[in-house]
């Protein structure tokens, strides 16, 4: 089982290249952002829950986001892997994820890295918000902060997964198709 894990600050290209990625290996997208709205959508238990956290403007505890995350994993039961887009954000949430693949006789296969310079990831989420009307990535201020909470909090991350050998590093500035190219490159590496 092919399971992969996209990592990278918010503007990276993350959510744009795991669409790509998924289709290429015929792999299950899954984006935390997706699933946290689908069930709140759907007045699950789990997304009740998470809404009520969402609405005081806190951090949905690990448990209900791995709570999800198990749902969606035990839907797709029959599939050849996973990536996992915009999770974990945390090294508890790693750990628990590893646990939980570990129950299912597989484990997290690569970590592919975009790397991309600050500045370049402030101008990126502006244009978003101007295309998309993203109110989250029109303030500067709003912006840099989510930089730094991905700093501090899930960057430690590339860490943790670099100590199994895990990470793959992939330059995330350039044309989509090329940056694609060079993800799907480094992804046949962790195959081989």
């Amino acid at each position: 089982m092919l399971n992969l894990i996209l990592f990278g600050p918010p503007g990276a290209g993350k959510g744009t290249q795991s669409v790509k990625v998924a289709e290429h290996f015929g792999l299950v997208h899954l984006s935390t952002g997706d699933i946290f709205r689908a069930n709140i959508k759907g007045g699950t238990e789990l997304g009740v829950l998470a809404k009520s956290y969402i609405d005081k403007g806190q951090l949905v505890p690990d448990e209900v986001t791995i709570g999800m995350l198990r749902g969606e994993v035990e839907k797709n039961s029959g599939a050849k892997g996973f990536i996992f887009d915009g999770f974990p954000r945390t090294i508890p949430q790693a750990e628990a994820l590893n646990a939980f693949l570990s129950e299912k006789g597989t484990s997290i296969s690569s970590v592919i890295s975009l790397e991309v310079e600050e500045e370049e990831l402030v101008k990126r989420l502006k244009m978003r918000a101007e295309v998309s009307g993203r109110s989250d990535d029109a303030d500067e201020s709003v912006i840099r902060n989510r930089i730094e909470v991905y700093k501090n909090e899930t960057f430690p991350l590339k860490d943790f997964y670099a100590a199994s050998g895990k990470v793959k590093i992939v330059n995330g500035i350039g044309e989509i198709e090329q940056i694609f190219s060079d993800i799907c490159a480094r992804v046949e590496e962790a195959k081989a």
